[in-house]
């Protein structure tokens, strides 16, 4: 009945946003920000805002973030009004911004005028296909509402026909975004991703107050595990990941020299059970930034997520645990690199080899290599080169 409830509000919200967003006029000085659908203030999004917020030219403008359950999270956010994640202030300020800038797919019935400006800035650099370029078998269904291909294309050439903008990373992600998103290339800007200027711009302090914020030990090294979701594993609620690591066996070998911080991917909304692992694994919820972990990390533990273009410009040892590779790779998604070729660290399978391969010694001429082709931008400065170009006609 709730659920019922939920659904008829929730479609009488979109009407009501349909016949009226026309009629609410355009602010030529208000950004509206939204990073992964509302989950929280973070990514692309947050170096964007964190950068103009200093800025003095913007020092009149008005910055707005859409998040969910924002009060419930007790989340401020200075120089920002929070508004709740489709509320009735969601869709006012989706009519009345000017700017858009959002780091995910934004859902059909948002309507954009010709005088906004949509900065999509997009979530990673990607390893599996995206989109246009996913390959399935005939019939496979997408994402919890089960449509099909057509169903899936369409909703990317409904969302990408109202980009101003796209960020692209690097010149691999520039022409790989043009295939999985059919767009032109005039609207990707080649700038870096403005989420990455904190991994080159970062102190000793920060590390500090991060360990400190999280109770990590300092006689410790820290593994960073950050897997991502599977598209056939889920529930009502959301996406599910089952743990395939045996947390034991981790601390059994690794106690005496690392901790173990746990951040599964954003999409995933299911319990672990590992408090009687703490003080070795460390859990961080899904929705919270994942910049602060890469910090504070000695080495990155993955396995098809794109967290390791990121986390390679900090010259950290990287491991690919893909113990589902077969399946992944040929009935969920293809990749669009050599994983055993292109990625900065060895492919693993087997848990028993993971944790023999941590402590050997890493190979570091791959890394480098790895970022001269996928990193070249990356050098604190994408969030200014961005606000450069969307914001262009506003220069003092």
């Amino acid at each position: 009945m709730i659920r019922l409830i939920k659904n008829i509000v929730g479609k009488t919200i979109r009407l009501l946003y349909k016949l009226t967003y026309r009629m609410i006029p355009v602010q030529k000085k208000t950004v509206l920000f939204i990073a992964f659908h509302g989950r929280g203030y973070t990514d692309n999004p947050r170096s964007i805002y964190e950068y103009m917020i200093q800025q003095e030219r913007f020092q009149n403008y008005r910055f707005v973030w859409a998040i969910k359950h924002h009060r419930q999270k007790n989340l401020n956010i200075p120089g920002a009004k929070i508004i709740e994640y489709f509320s009735l202030s969601y869709f006012y300020y989706l009519a009345r911004s000017k700017y858009w800038i959002v780091n995910c797919k934004l859902p059909m019935y948002v309507l954009k005028k010709k005088k906004q400006i949509y900065l999509q800035t997009w979530h990673g650099t990607p390893l599996k296909k995206l989109a246009f370029d996913i390959e399935v078998p005939e019939g496979t269904t997408f994402y919890r509402s089960g449509m099909n291909e057509d169903m899936m294309h369409e909703t990317y050439r409904v969302d990408v026909e109202k980009y101003n903008y796209m960020i692209s990373p690097s010149s691999f992600t520039t022409e790989v975004f043009q295939s999985a998103f059919r767009i032109n290339r005039e609207r990707l800007i080649e700038t870096g991703y403005p989420r990455n200027d904190f991994l080159s711009n970062y102190d000793q302090d920060d590390v500090g107050a991060i360990k400190k914020q999280y109770h990590i030990p300092e006689d410790k090294k820290v593994l960073l595990y950050a897997p991502t979701w599977r598209d056939n594993s889920y529930v009502t609620k959301g996406y599910t990941f089952k743990l395939e690591v045996h947390f034991e066996k981790w601390q059994k070998i690794l106690k005496d020299e690392y901790v173990v911080i746990f951040k599964p991917h954003y999409l995933i909304v299911n319990d672990f059970d590992i408090d009687q692992f703490k003080g070795f694994v460390y859990f961080v919820p899904p929705e919270e930034d994942i910049r602060n972990l890469y910090i504070i990390s000695d080495a990155l533990i993955t396995d098809y997520s794109s967290v390791f273009f990121d986390y390679a410009i900090l010259k950290r040892p990287m491991y690919f645990y893909m113990y589902d590779l077969d399946m992944y790779r040929d009935h969920l998604r293809g990749f669009y690199l050599d994983i055993y070729k292109d990625l900065p660290g060895k492919i693993i399978e087997e848990e028993d080899e993971l944790l023999r391969e941590i402590q050997r010694p890493y190979d570091y001429q791959q890394l480098e290599c790895f970022n001269q082709r996928f990193n070249d931008h990356e050098d604190g400065h994408a969030s200014q080169r961005v606000v450069d170009i969307v914001f262009k006609q506003e220069q003092i």
